[in-house]
């Protein structure tokens, strides 16, 4: 191992176990390690969307297709073409974004929000909401159950005990921007502004399943994109709750 991977907790076994974002969703931990970030390390092989207008609005979606909880639309490609328009709510200490077409349609009594539209925009506001329930230590396992998709990579986060560091830290959403989206698949790219001031940035991969955006996992249980540093707000879509 060299000096360089040695100094940065994205490359060692412990941060690895302790920053899974589900079961997980420690974003805490990666403020804890963002002081020592290496400024535009890698993201992964993902590439950013191809500017386009959603190309499908439909009225009628088959079962697959259809918000389980009957949002409208849907994008079988596209992008962002400004940042969505949006409602914010504190959720843990994040700001959240909801909206009446995108997304969440559901809100349950223990704070999980789910069901976003089968769009470019649900797709956003699902990763974004994410983030935010990842603030409150209290949802972590919910959300592993409840939104990611099914399969190994679930059971594997579900499985593993993990903590979460009080670092004196938050942050909050900054930017939006989508790396990828078939309308099946999408990765989408969430900056954030750090309390310290230093920006981050933290892809996700999601997969449209049983009516829902839901989040991919490797088998091991670990999200399929690690946090990098930036320098700035170039390339994303400024979107935030916060003043």
């Amino acid at each position: 191992m060299s000096d360089t991977q040695s100094r940065n907790p994205f490359t060692s076994r412990g941060f690895i176990f302790g920053a899974i974002v589900f079961g997980i969703l420690v974003l805490a931990a990666i403020l804890l390690a963002v002081t020592s970030l290496d400024s535009g390390g890698e993201q992964g092989t993902a590439t950013p969307a191809t500017t386009a207008t959603p190309t499908s609005q439909a009225s009628e979606l088959d079962a697959d297709a259809a918000s389980i909880c009957g949002l409208p639309g849907l994008d079988e490609s596209g992008n962002l073409a400004a940042a969505p328009d949006a409602e914010w709510t504190i959720v843990g200490t994040m700001a959240a974004p909801s909206s009446d077409d995108a997304g969440p349609g559901v809100v349950d009594a223990d704070g999980v929000r789910s069901c976003y539209a089968h769009t470019v925009e649900g797709a956003a506001f699902a990763v974004a909401n994410l983030w935010a329930m990842g603030t409150d230590g209290r949802l972590s396992d919910l959300v592993t159950e409840r939104l990611t998709v099914p399969g190994p990579g679930r059971d594997a986060a579900l499985a593993r005990e993990t903590t979460q560091s009080n670092t004196g830290l938050s942050s909050q959403i900054a930017g939006v921007k989508v790396l990828a989206y078939d309308g099946q698949n999408a990765t989408i790219d969430i900056a954030f502004q750090i309390s310290d001031g230093r920006l981050i940035s933290f892809p996700y991969a999601l997969s449209w399943s049983e009516g829902d955006w839901k989040f991919v996992l490797t088998d091991d249980g670990l999200p399929t994109f690690r946090p990098v540093a930036l320098q700035s707000l170039g390339g994303y879509l400024p979107w935030s709750g916060t003043t």
